[in-house]
């Protein structure tokens, strides 16, 4: 068995209310819920999701309702997002297939770091269009003509470090959103972010810039 698989399970059985969980084959899982309905979890030790990947999941498991990318580093590219939410698949993190086996609503689930924070843009009537290119990368483009390429990070106090990380990583950005609710980036982030030529934000100061004509 599989580490991830390992630890994914021992954590569910642990500390999920659940019925059963038990290793079926390769990197799936079967979970029975406390309510007795029982559903297919992919968990994926890869480093990175893309579209092709999740396809192949798919393919091996057609009923699969969960993709987890088990890893901390774990990034997922738009394509294999989109491509799960077209075919009803939830898709996150450890923690979001921990609150999908809670709740049982696994069609929605969402990477949980990132799905309050993304949720909030999709709300945003200035934004005219939505580019989604990882779980913590988009492109929105605005009314008034204007598109920024954003980042979303994580980190309390985002430091000087992250934001060139997070700019050599994932190429460069025009804004850095620190979307972290109880932090805020520390000056020498601001300041890095100034050379690299991206603004360093928190959640007021995105939505001010939104608004700028």
């Amino acid at each position: 068995m599989m580490w991830q698989i390992r630890f994914a399970l021992e954590y569910l059985q642990k500390n999920v209310k659940l019925n059963l969980a038990e290793h079926i084959r390769g990197d799936a899982i079967k979970v029975e819920l406390h309510d007795g309905a029982e559903v297919i979890a992919i968990i994926s030790a890869s480093y990175k999701i893309t579209r092709e990947l999740v396809a192949q999941y798919h393919a091996d498991f057609p009923s699969m309702s969960f993709l987890c990318g088990y890893r901390k580093e774990c990034i997922w590219e738009g394509g294999a997002i989109t491509y799960a939410q077209e075919n009803q698949i939830g898709w996150g993190n450890a923690g979001s297939l921990s609150d999908a086996v809670e709740s049982g609503d696994f069609m929605n689930a969402e990477h949980k770091l990132y799905f309050f924070s993304y949720r909030l843009i999709r709300q945003m009537s200035s934004i005219t269009n939505l580019d989604r290119e990882y779980d913590r990368v988009f492109t929105m483009s605005l009314r008034n003509g204007k598109s920024y390429r954003v980042g979303m990070i994580m980190e309390y106090e985002p430091t000087a470090d992250a934001i060139r990380t997070f700019w050599d990583q994932f190429g460069s950005i025009d804004v850095a959103w620190n979307i972290n609710p109880n932090g805020s980036p520390t000056q020498q982030a601001i300041n890095a972010g100034q050379e690299l030529g991206c603004k360093v934000v928190k959640w007021e100061e995105l939505k001010q810039l939104m608004r700028n004509r």
